[in-house]
């Protein structure tokens, strides 16, 4: 396994294009510290982000591992790339003559999203403590590590959406085509669900089903922060709501993504023995 990663990294380290993503991807993880700068003062009206309690332990756990999820595109460039420059520059020929058989290559690949996604997930969890121990209004141990889930459910993420991306980097071969097939899915994922909703269930079973979809499975391992925050709780009690949500992780959720994670691997070898190179 370690030569298997080796050879992927080497060929990461000599692509120009892969670098410029990867050092933007966690360039812009770092980003989210900024965002306890972020203060309005407009006459008596002060608002300073930081002090809404964005960055209190273990609320922050959930509120960047959701945020950050979204700069996953990057490394989605990157994983596609790695496929496609594969068939372009024709190294899958010459790494399958050199000896390297097609379910190592296809487990070289996989080495490289479970790394990736480990490598963005320690990243995430080491800048969100030290947010957390700068900022947090609870400091005490027991509180600063509960809710780690988030950050499970974040790596877990991560590796369903890389392995999803390795998957259309093999079927499509060309990373333009297999970006576009992955907004092209999306868009369909929504329309399911807009046409289950219109024609045929309620809002809670049309979720129900959409949930075994492989990109709603995904984005439903973290649910959205912000309702949880106190300033918002306020303003919908004011108006005479009130959010009775489930922030927690779910376990069949996770194992869901990581029925998605095995299926999509699974076909990634299968199409590549298939195919003649």
């Amino acid at each position: 396994m370690k030569r298997l990663l080796q050879i992927e990294f080497i060929k990461l380290y000599n692509n120009r294009a892969s670098k410029v993503l990867i050092i933007s991807y966690f360039f812009l993880l770092t980003t989210i510290a900024l965002v306890a700068a972020i203060r309005f003062d407009i006459g008596p009206i002060q608002f300073h982000l930081a002090d809404q309690g964005i960055f209190n332990f273990p609320y922050i756990w959930h509120f960047n591992t959701f945020i950050t999820a979204f700069f996953k595109l990057f490394l989605a460039i990157v994983i596609v790339s790695m496929m496609s420059n594969e068939y372009s520059n024709k190294t899958i020929k010459q790494n399958l003559i050199d000896g390297l058989s097609k379910k190592e290559f296809i487990l070289s690949k996989f080495l490289t999203v479970v790394s990736l996604s480990l490598i963005s997930t320690i990243f995430v969890f080491i800048v969100s403590l030290i947010l957390g121990l700068i900022y947090s209004d609870f400091t005490e141990i027991s509180i600063i590590f509960s809710d780690l889930q988030f950050i499970l459910a974040f790596f877990v993420k991560l590796v369903g959406f890389f392995s999803f991306c390795l998957f259309l980097g093999v079927l499509v071969k060309r990373s333009a085509f297999a970006l576009g097939f992955l907004i092209l899915w999306q868009i369909f994922e929504g329309f399911v669900r807009g046409m289950i909703r219109w024609k045929l269930f309620d809002g809670n079973t049309t979720d129900a089903i959409m949930g075994f979809f492989p990109l709603n499975a995904m984005f439903n391992l973290i649910k959205e922060p912000f309702s949880r925050l106190k300033a918002v709780q306020a303003a919908a009690q004011q108006m005479g709501e009130k959010f009775q949500l489930d922030y927690q992780v779910q376990w069949y959720e996770i194992l869901i993504v990581l029925g998605w994670t095995a299926i999509f691997i699974y076909l990634s070898y299968a199409l590549l023995k298939k195919r003649d190179l």
